[in-house]
C-alpha cells in the first residue's frame, strides 16, 4: 500500500473509481505523486493545496442549500447539496467568483453506487471546512485580483458534471446536477450575488468542463451591464484515440450522458448537428459560446495520459506504466504520442483562439488543475509563458488590461512546470 501525500484532485469515474491521487513537492520543480485506495483515510486539505507549512489558508465553513431538497436539487444519494462562501469587502464587495469543484464522473450503477458513499456523491462526507487557496485565497499576496471577491466554491455530488437530470428508483440512485447547479445559483443570488457588477464562473477538472457547458447559462442570470466572463482550468477533455486504438474516454461520457440524462441540458447549438456524446466534449462547443471564456490547460494534462489515452484498458501488458509515473521514462515513441496529443489539443482550440474576447493558457506541463494550488495559481516558481504566470495572465484577460494568448514550446522547453511524478 502506498500511503498519500499531498492534494486530493479527482476521483474517476471509469477506470480509477477507487483511486485518489496525491502530490508532495521536491526540489527539481516534480511533484510526487502518490496513489491509495479510497477506503483509507484522505489527508485533510490544509496539508496539501500547495501551501508552505508556514502559511496558514483561511478555512472557510460549509453551507447545505436548504431550499434545493423541494426543487428535486440533491447528491447522489438524497443528501443536500452545499458550497463554501467567503464575503467580498471594499472594491470586491459586488464582485463574486463561482468555483465549480471538479473530481471525475460516474457512468453506470455500480460507479455512481460507489461514488454516494463518498464526498463526490453525498454531502455527508463532505469536510465542513476547506481551505481557500489559489484563486480563491483572501490574500492579495497571493491572489491579487479576486482576493476581496466573494469567492465561492460550489461542491460536485451529482458525478455528471452538474448537467444530469434523471434519476434511477431501484439503486436509489439522484442525477440531479442541473438542479443543483440552478438551486445553488438561486441561493447565491438571495445573498446579494444578484447586485453583483462583476462575475467569474470558473472550474477544475469535472468542474473545469461544467464551467464551459455552463458558461452562457451563468451570462444570462445577469443583467446586461454586469462584466461576466468564464475560466475553464483542466476541463478541456479531448476526443482522443487510446494507445490502443480505442476511445477510453467517449466511452466513459457516452455512459455518463446516457445514465444521467445530460442530453436535455446540452448546449442545442452542437446538438443541432452532433451526437449528445460529442456535445460533452468541449472541443465541439468552445467555439460558440458567445460569453468570454479562458481556458488554461496543460497540454500533457496528466489526467487525460494516466485515465483516457493509456487506462490499464487500453494498456494491458503495463508498456506505459512507467511513462505515466514519471514523463522522464517514456520511450522516443511515446513522447511522439504526447506530442500527438499536443497537436489535436491546439488543433481543437483554433476557431476558439480566433476571437478576441478569449483567453488561452495552455503550459507543456504534465499537470492537471493549476488555479487551486498556491504553488502553480501564484507564487516564487509557478509556471510561466513568457515571462507572466498564471493568476497574472487570467487577470490580464478577465480585466482586459491586455489579450492572453499563451501557448508554450513543446516538451521539454518549459523549465517552470510543476509536473507530477507518480509512484
Amino acid at each position: 500500500m502506498v500511503k498519500v501525500v499531498g492534494v486530493v484532485v479527482a476521483i474517476v469515474g471509469l477506470v480509477f473509481s477507487k483511486w485518489v491521487y496525491g502530490f508532495e513537492f521536491e526540489e527539481n520543480g516534480s511533484w510526487v505523486h502518490g496513489l491509495d485506495d479510497l477506503n483509507v483515510t484522505e489527508l485533510s486539505f490544509s496539508d496539501s493545496y500547495g501551501v508552505s507549512a508556514a502559511s496558514r489558508p483561511m478555512m472557510v465553513g460549509l453551507t447545505l442549500i436548504h431550499a434545493a431538497a423541494a426543487k428535486g436539487a440533491v447528491c447522489l444519494d438524497g443528501t443536500l447539496p452545499g458550497y463554501h462562501l467567503h464575503r467580498g469587502y471594499g472594491s470586491g464587495a459586488n464582485s463574486w467568483l463561482i468555483q465549480l469543484e471538479g473530481g471525475g464522473w460516474c457512468n453506470s450503477i455500480r460507479t455512481c453506487v460507489y461514488r454516494k458513499k463518498t464526498r463526490r456523491g453525498s454531502s455527508i462526507y463532505m469536510e465542513k471546512q476547506i481551505p481557500f487557496t489559489g484563486i480563491l485565497s483572501n490574500n492579495p499576496e497571493e491572489n491579487p485580483d479576486f482576493f476581496n471577491w466573494n469567492r465561492v466554491k460550489l461542491r460536485y455530488c451529482d458525478g455528471a458534471s452538474f448537467t444530469g437530470d434523471s434519476q434511477n428508483q431501484a439503486a436509489q440512485l439522484n442525477f440531479r446536477g442541473q438542479r443543483i447547479w440552478s438551486a445553488a445559483i438561486e441561493d447565491l443570488m438571495s445573498k446579494g450575488m444578484r447586485y453583483a457588477n462583476q462575475a467569474l464562473l470558473s472550474g477544475c477538472s469535472a468542474g473545469g468542463l461544467a464551467a464551459i457547458l455552463h458558461c452562457d447559462e451563468f451570462r444570462g442570470f445577469f443583467p446586461r451591464n454586469t462584466k461576466v466572463k468564464c475560466l475553464s482550468d483542466a476541463g478541456l477533455f479531448l476526443d482522443s484515440i487510446d494507445v490502443s486504438g480505442g476511445r477510453t474516454l467517449r466511452n466513459l461520457f457516452s455512459g455518463v450522458v446516457n445514465l444521467q440524462g445530460v442530453q436535455r441540458n446540452l448546449p442545442s447549438f452542437c446538438l443541432n448537428r452532433l451526437d449528445p456524446t460529442s456535445c460533452f466534449f468541449p472541443q465541439n462547443v468552445i467555439s460558440n459560446i458567445k460569453t468570454p471564456l479562458f481556458l488554461l490547460n496543460a497540454a500533457y494534462d496528466s489526467w487525460q495520459v494516466q485515465a483516457s489515452l493509456a487506462p490499464p484498458s487500453a494498456d494491458p501488458h503495463g508498456y506505459w506504466n512507467e511513462c505515466k509515473k514519471n514523463h522522464a521514462q517514456c520511450s522516443p515513441s511515446q513522447i511522439q504520442f504526447l506530442q500527438g496529443f499536443r497537436n489535436q489539443m491546439l488543433n481543437a482550440i483554433k476557431g476558439f483562439s480566433m476571437s478576441k474576447q478569449n483567453g488561452l493558457f495552455i503550459n507543456s506541463c504534465f499537470a492537471h488543475c493549476q488555479t487551486e494550488r498556491q504553488d502553480t495559481w501564484f507564487a516564487d516558481n509557478s509556471p510561466i509563458i513568457k515571462n507572466k504566470g498564471i493568476a497574472l495572465a487570467v487577470g490580464d484577460w478577465y480585466f482586459d488590461r491586455s489579450g492572453i494568448k499563451a501557448i508554450d514550446c513543446p516538451y521539454p522547453c518549459d523549465k517552470t512546470c510543476h509536473n507530477l511524478v507518480f509512484r
